[in-house]
């Protein structure tokens, strides 16, 4: 009975990463090298296109208004696909985000947007405020990108908070185990 909790525990922690990640996709489109990648609290400028999976319709640009888009990132200023499909960027990398609803807008319609949909947005970093901009953009080979890719590093993220659910699902099955075998044992079971 005891593995029997702690086995279906596991596999719940497990099942609720993996949904998580469905929720983003990230496509490094040109990889960059540099020194000074972006992380939680930066203010970064991003160039942007968005639009809906369903059917590819536009919803917004930067780069129609030819003005990229300034906020800090981690902050809970933009919707959570952004605020971790940007992190470790280089200056002059481009990605395209694919987000799904809970890493979007949920449930709700904003402006173009229906409820519930799946967003895909092309980026492009335009800037960190603090770091100076490359004098040139170099990018990586194609045999570079994979290994130092950001969606190799949202996986290990996803492994690392998977492991944790996991660690914590065993800490509780621990527990309500260890508060009921006060009494006697039954093994008619």
């Amino acid at each position: 009975m005891q593995g029997l909790l702690l086995s279906l525990s596991l596999l719940a922690s497990a099942a609720v990463g993996v949904l998580a990640s469905d929720d983003l996709k990230i496509d490094v489109t040109l990889p960059v090298e540099c020194d000074r990648v972006t992380k939680k609290g930066d203010k970064i400028n991003v160039h942007y296109k968005g639009t809906l999976k369903s059917n590819g319709e536009k919803f917004d640009s930067s780069y129609d208004r030819q003005s990229p888009f300034s906020f800090k990132l981690g902050a809970g200023m933009v919707i959570k696909g952004w605020d971790e499909g940007l992190l470790d960027m280089c200056i002059g990398e481009k990605r395209t985000l694919t987000i799904g609803p809970s890493y979007g807008y949920g449930d709700r319609n904003v402006g173009p947007i229906p409820a519930g949909s799946t967003l895909v947005f092309e980026t492009e970093l335009v800037g960190i405020e603090g770091v100076p901009k490359p004098e040139s953009i170099v990018t990586k080979s194609s045999t570079e990108a994979p290994e130092s890719s950001a969606g190799a590093k949202v996986a290990e993220k996803v492994a690392e908070k998977v492991a944790s659910a996991a660690k914590q699902a065993a800490e509780v099955v621990e527990t309500i185990i260890a508060d009921t075998d006060d009494t006697q044992e039954h093994n008619e079971l």
